[in-house]
């Protein structure tokens, strides 16, 4: 009897996960007919003028006329002429500014999560009022980035600026300090701005997880007596660390590629570019597109590396078990 209904549910099973088969392939092919449009916009907006800058990155092209050109191979990376080794990746310059950006985005999102998790662990309790301040903290976020550059530009003046002003009258400084023009305080400079705009928008990402969190299990740890830094790195922390992953990976990304923010505090200065604004600089103002291009296509290839190395690193973190 056991046997027959055995065989009776074989077919039916195959049957079913046919049925199942077929609406997924059916969902398939649905969801790419939805995705297509977006896709081919996505190609002509972004994905030809990639292709163009890989391509000038491999010729000599100059902006004065970019239709006369000669492809040069490998040179504007690197090449040997007559026992010298020539090239971006023989600039000292480039590697500066390399460095300039990797330190940049370390510290600057380093700040911004700390203290993001900070502000998302005092807007994620009950106090009168907490909704105000939630829309009020996004304000710096929703300033462009080139007007809030531009304000902080104004505000740190060595003459005119407010901060220079306060400092002397509380006694903090003897004389007005040259935020953005010295190099010892320019790149600290920007990474307060950048720290000053995006902080909120890490908090928001954060709050967002915090309010998901099962209230149950902090009701339970109340009731056990467990400290309040003890659930917070037992239990909060780990719970949210998918979404911190990924706002971590977001403002990483966008640090990587500043350049209106330093462009606009500190100019052209050497001592604080960025990738974005030595590429800038080769473009535009030397003229040089195939130099200029060559420096691009590196600053893509190190961001999708990046996000390579941060995405197989968070997929491990990710299974990893809470406890």
């Amino acid at each position: 009897m056991s046997g027959a209904v055995a065989q009776v549910g074989v077919p039916a099973r195959q049957q079913a996960q046919g049925r199942r088969s077929s609406l997924t392939r059916s969902r398939i092919r649905a969801a790419w007919l939805f995705i297509a449009p977006s896709l081919i916009v996505l190609a002509l907006i972004a994905g030809w003028p990639l292709v163009r800058t890989i391509w000038f990155s491999f010729t000599d092209a100059d902006l004065n006329n970019l239709n006369d050109y000669d492809f040069i191979g490998f040179e504007n990376y690197l090449a040997n002429y007559d026992g010298e080794w020539l090239g971006l990746l023989t600039e000292p310059d480039w590697w500066h500014s390399v460095w300039n950006t990797v330190w940049f985005t370390l510290v600057s999102v380093s700040l911004e999560t700390v203290l993001g998790i900070v502000v998302a662990l005092i807007l994620n309790a009950a106090f009168p009022g907490r909704g105000l301040m939630r829309a009020v903290i996004l304000i710096p976020w929703a300033i462009p980035t080139i007007v809030s550059a531009k304000m902080w530009n104004w505000m740190l003046h060595d003459q005119f600026g407010v901060i220079n002003d306060m400092l002397l009258r509380i006694g903090l400084i003897a004389a007005p300090i040259t935020w953005t023009a010295n190099p010892d305080t320019a790149l600290w400079t920007a990474v307060m701005v950048d720290v000053w705009k995006h902080t909120s928008f890490m908090a928001l990402l954060i709050l967002a997880a915090l309010q998901m969190l099962p209230q149950d299990i902090y009701e339970a740890a109340k009731v056990d007596g467990v400290s309040p830094i003890r659930v917070f790195f037992r239990v909060t922390l780990p719970l949210i660390k998918p979404a911190l992953l990924v706002a971590v990976i977001f403002r990483s990304l966008d640090a990587l590629r500043v350049f209106d923010l330093i462009y606009v505090l500190t100019s052209n200065s050497k001592d604080t570019a960025s990738m974005s604004v030595y590429a800038r600089q080769q473009l535009v103002d030397f003229q040089e597109v195939g130099l200029g291009s060559a420096a691009s296509t590196l600053i893509f290839l190190i961001i999708a590396l990046l996000v390579v190395i941060t995405l197989a690193a968070g997929r491990v973190r990710l299974g990893e078990d809470p406890r």
